[in-house]
């Protein structure tokens, strides 16, 4: 399925809502992705992505057919660790399986090899977040290790994993 991934304008709110507003999406990501979702939510978040710190930051929306339906996101870290990022996206359940994030993924970690100078990426999916790993899989993310009851998520203790591309 055809994708592109492009800065995030305002009038994305209303199409993000209802991908964004599903349980098993907020399930495998961080307390600070709010659950259910609203349109005051998408707008915060739109806000936000508009005027970060480019530098330190990038935060694409995933379009398909000028819709956007999901996020990718990767975070320069600091001080000793200035020259790796972390990785961060979710996708609306639709699109799952179709290979779309994978190449998001290839497309993010590209442009944060190049243009921010970094020699490793890394990303903490929950373990049972099976899509996630494979897609990071997919895009020659190596497994470095697994976090026993890492996590703390809707009342329950699960593990983490972290997983690494290095330049």
């Amino acid at each position: 399925m055809e994708f592109k991934l492009r800065d995030w304008k305002l009038n994305d709110a209303e199409s993000i809502v209802p991908y964004a507003n599903n349980p098993k999406v907020a399930g495998n990501l961080r307390n600070t992705f709010p659950y259910p979702y609203t349109l005051d939510d998408a707008h915060l978040f739109i806000t936000k992505s508009i005027h970060l710190n480019k530098r330190k930051q990038l935060n694409k929306a995933i379009v398909i057919a000028d819709s956007a339906v999901g996020s990718i996101s990767l975070l320069m870290q600091e001080d000793v660790s200035c020259k790796s990022g972390e990785l961060g996206f979710w996708l609306g359940e639709p699109f799952w399986g179709k290979g779309i994030m994978t190449e998001a993924i290839v497309q993010v970690c590209d442009i944060g090899f190049k243009d921010f100078d970094m020699f490793r990426i890394y990303v903490r999916p929950f373990a049972e977040n099976k899509g996630a790993r494979k897609a990071l899989e997919k895009a020659g993310f190596q497994l470095e290790g697994i976090f026993k009851k890492s996590i703390f998520k809707n009342g329950k203790a699960m593990d983490s994993c972290m997983y690494a591309l290095v330049k």
